[in-house]
């Protein structure tokens, strides 16, 4: 029996049409949740919620105003949610300089605002119905809200100068928002994954995908999404997570380049 049941309740996973994010929303209906995939891709994102028994509707993290309508929409379909996971995500790679040319300000803003803004949007507005709902349990549980870091918040290679801020970001936010929500029952974990197999490095060969995945130490191959959700489902089970960033990345610590 899990620690908390949350059988029943709603959940939502932002970036749930694909990668990690899909896997999770797989993971959390066979748990007995309703899921919301919030996701800009329509195609994907209704696919994956038919597949899963669940719903869909369009967000776009970077904007307040869309995320509150698809939360409402949301619960008008599932009730409020208690869980929420943030994968929705960007990459993308750029020097500080490179061939003479400073990082387009551009790039490094839109992945802070996707990946950091855009993650902390969702919780604080997802915390507010947690916050008015009833507790679970007799610890007062009201929700859970999980976002994604990235083992490149602490080991950013060359070229992830923006990626790598928008998740130490993440990572540094996780404390004080857990300690922030602590008196309404919400705990705030992130999971901070190494090399997974995600759509970012699906485009890759098979021999490039072995290679990298020769890079961590054991199991020595990339992560699957399947790992990253089963992740998911023991933070929101166990009670005693919170304020946590938990490296999934089986030991690998990455080199500059």
């Amino acid at each position: 029996m899990p620690l908390v049941d949350w059988t029943g309740n709603a959940a939502l996973v932002t970036g749930g049409a694909s990668g990690l994010g899909a896997a999770t929303a797989m993971r959390l209906a066979k748990a007995g949740l309703k899921v919301t995939i919030l996701d800009l891709n329509g195609d994907l994102g209704r696919q994956q919620a038919d597949s899963i028994k669940g719903h869909y509707t369009q967000v776009d993290v970077t904007d307040p105003e869309s995320v509150s309508a698809g939360i409402a929409d949301a619960q008008a379909h599932h009730g409020p949610a208690r869980i929420l996971v943030n994968c929705a995500g960007i990459g993308g790679a750029a020097k500080t300089v490179s061939r003479g040319e400073a990082h387009d300000p551009d790039l490094f803003r839109r992945t802070i605002m996707v990946n950091l803004i855009g993650s902390f949007t969702c919780a604080s507005q997802a915390a507010v119905g947690m916050a008015a709902a009833d507790p679970v349990d007799a610890d007062g549980s009201r929700g859970v809200i999980i976002n994604t870091a990235s083992v490149a918040a602490y080991d950013g290679q060359v070229g992830q100068v923006a990626y790598a801020a928008s998740k130490g970001g993440i990572a540094a936010m996780t404390l004080p928002m857990a300690r922030d929500l602590a008196d309404k029952g919400i705990r705030v974990c992130s999971v901070a994954p190494g090399l997974f197999l995600t759509p970012l490095l699906d485009g890759l060969s098979k021999e490039v995908q072995a290679s990298l995945g020769q890079q961590v130490p054991f199991p020595s191959r990339l992560g699957k999404a399947e790992e990253y959700a089963e992740m998911v489902h023991h933070i929101i089970q166990n009670p005693m997570l919170n304020g946590e960033v938990i490296r999934l990345d089986g030991a690998i610590r990455m080199a500059p380049r």
